[in-house]
């Protein structure tokens, strides 16, 4: 999860939201602390994409799609990539059910080979799986995954994995909100960690202090402000929102190059950041 990213799949605010009224039709419902301003929102996605691309990002897009509501903006979440192909999700929130299929067409058409997928009883979301390291991945259980869900990933994974942490996630503000095992922790290097240590269980962070994993704390005043939530474009090489100071400076002592964006209209009020907005597929050296 800390390789250069390669190839990434995005969607664009124009197909995401398509227009200020369905912004308004379905933010409610879908739980957005308030309505995203359609115009400001694809200003700022353009700024957002721009940071990408001088990586030398390939970007590839979603298209509009009328089944699939504003959150398809978030395409973490339809599904987990591997090192041989994709394994598409079961949504835990139940109104973007229709995203695993629109991201199976997707993939499809690059040839790139769909591995399985969850299935009822079990959910599972891309946003609580983290790759540890090559062989090892840690699974968040809570509210989107259950542990049907992640006893059908390590099935469909098999001999691709050495091991499957399971990792219960505090009830913390309820059903409702959207808490992932990424929402308190980023991968930022090999042996670097971005984490929220209040919300993660004892015995996983100390699992990852013994994997001789250095962990740099989120204070809590930047928790809110999604200042766990930062994307590794390459090895510590990372673009996180602005308006997290304190995460910056701690995340640059430890030589990390920091690059920021205007997340208010696409991160904040659906509580999504730069992890969710995208889902890199190919990382490599």
């Amino acid at each position: 999860m800390v390789k250069p990213i390669k190839r990434v799949l995005l969607k664009h605010p124009k197909e995401a939201y398509q227009n200020q009224k369905k912004i308004k039709d379905e933010s409610l419902n879908l739980k957005y602390l308030a309505n995203p301003n359609f115009n400001k929102a694809c200003t700022d996605y353009d700024q957002f994409t721009r940071v990408l691309e001088s990586f030398n990002c390939e970007i590839n897009y979603l298209p509009l799609n009328n089944n699939s509501s504003i959150d398809s903006i978030y395409t973490h979440d339809p599904c987990i990539i591997s090192n041989k192909g994709v394994i598409l999700s079961k949504m835990g929130k139940s109104q973007r059910e229709s995203e695993s299929f629109e991201i199976t067409k997707f993939f499809e058409s690059v040839n790139i080979p769909i591995l399985g997928q969850i299935e009822s009883p079990g959910i599972l979301e891309g946003g609580d799986v983290v790759w540890i390291n090559e062989k090892t991945i840690a699974v968040g259980e809570g509210y989107r995954t259950n542990k049907e869900g992640i006893l059908q990933l390590k099935e469909i994974l098999g001999d691709l994995i050495h091991e499957i942490i399971s990792v219960p996630l505090p009830h913390w503000t309820g059903s409702n909100d959207c808490l992932h095992l990424m929402s308190n922790l980023s991968p930022i290097d090999t042996n670097l960690f971005l984490v929220y240590s209040r919300l993660l269980p004892v015995p996983f962070r100390k699992y990852l202090i013994q994997k001789k994993i250095t962990l740099i704390e989120v204070p809590d005043e930047e928790y809110a402000s999604m200042g766990c939530n930062v994307l590794a474009i390459r090895p510590r090489k990372v673009l996180m929102m602005e308006g997290n100071p304190i995460t910056k400076k701690r995340l640059e002592a430890y030589n990390v190059d920091v690059h920021v964006y205007d997340g208010t209209e696409i991160s904040l009020k659906g509580s999504g950041g730069p992890t969710c907005l995208t889902r890199p597929f190919y990382r490599a050296d």
